[in-house]
């Protein structure tokens, strides 16, 4: 197939094009480059299968040029900064929930019908039911994060019901692998660059997260793709394990051969729509024979091995 990854030259994004070009498909990266690197699509340009257009989400004739000739589309770019949303919530408007109407409509003008989201587990708010199913009772929400992405699945099923898309909608817990470049991981190995002797953790670090390796969610993704063939095809991807931040930290500091102190800043949540607990239930993609080759632990470790491999990272704009 031909496909169009928006969000290309991202963390996810480019894993999955170079996944997709691995598995013989021609594949277009769409991206502004506001947060996605040149560097992450070194490998896909040596394919000739390969090409890379710039250009924004907000730009409607720009994506229906780079749509035009596609057979799927992989709708991944989004501004992915849960925590300053009360600070810029026009952003995650304009940048999760316009620009997926933008690309549902050059989808349309384009003559392209099957699309894929990277959507969020955060649309579940603080629900009440562990793990969280597919068809929990309707949330509230408590990020703007999580309310632009919502609204974005709201308008995919339809126009999934009103022109004949059909469409994967992927809620993803947080991920973690390789070109991993913004999250705690991130952000705790970059402080203990700086001062490995201390660390300011945000809340109690008792908030209890779930994440997903990149190369695991790739699997996933393509597998529902592969396998389930309705108009709205809606799935969980995490693990069926949880950690404590604390424990996420023990598991840094460990493979950094460091003993920081550590500083809370109090509270059950780290900022405005930090979930404090977050585990979704993933019976609906493991019924189609998917299940995770790496742990938590792994995960972070692998992330570590990466970020430590590529230094240049933590000085990039972000």
């Amino acid at each position: 197939m031909r496909i169009v990854v928006t969000g290309g030259a991202g963390f996810i994004g480019s894993n999955l094009v170079d996944y997709l070009l691995q598995r013989g498909h021609d594949v277009v990266a769409f991206d502004n480059f506001s947060t996605g690197r040149r560097e992450f699509l070194e490998t896909a340009r040596r394919s000739p299968a390969f090409s890379c257009v710039e250009g924004d989400t907000l730009d409607p004739p720009a994506l229906v040029r780079a749509f035009t000739g596609a057979d799927f589309v992989f709708h991944l770019a989004a501004n992915a900064d849960v925590r300053h949303g009360t600070e810029q919530p026009r952003k995650d408007l304009e940048q999760n929930t316009l620009a997926t109407f933008n690309v549902l409509e050059a989808m349309r003008a384009a003559g392209v019908r099957r699309l894929a989201f990277s959507s969020t587990g955060s649309i579940y708010g603080e629900p009440n039911v562990f793990p969280t199913p597919e068809d929990a009772p309707f949330p509230v929400q408590t990020s703007m994060y999580g309310a632009s992405k919502l609204a974005g699945e709201g308008l995919i099923t339809a126009y999934c019901e009103g022109f004949g898309v059909q469409a994967y909608i992927f809620r993803f817990v947080s991920l973690l692998g390789e070109r991993y470049s913004h999250g705690h991981v991130f952000d705790f190995f970059r402080s203990l660059r700086r001062n490995p002797g201390e660390l300011r953790v945000l809340g109690n670090g008792q908030q209890r997260k779930s994440y997903l390796y990149v190369q695991d969610c790739l699997d996933a993704m393509l597998l529902a793709i592969e396998r389930s063939d309705e108009p709205v095809n809606i799935f969980n991807l995490g693990t069926d394990e949880y950690c404590k931040v604390v424990e996420s930290i023990g598991w840094i500091t460990a493979h950094l051969g460091i003993s920081p102190a550590l500083t809370y800043t109090g509270g059950e949540r780290g900022w405005i729509g930090d979930n404090p607990f977050i585990l979704l239930d993933c019976r609906r993609i493991r019924a189609l024979g998917w299940q995770p080759r790496l742990s938590i632990q792994e995960g972070v470790v692998r992330t570590l091995e990466y970020l430590q491999a590529n230094l240049w990272l933590q000085n990039a704009p972000r």
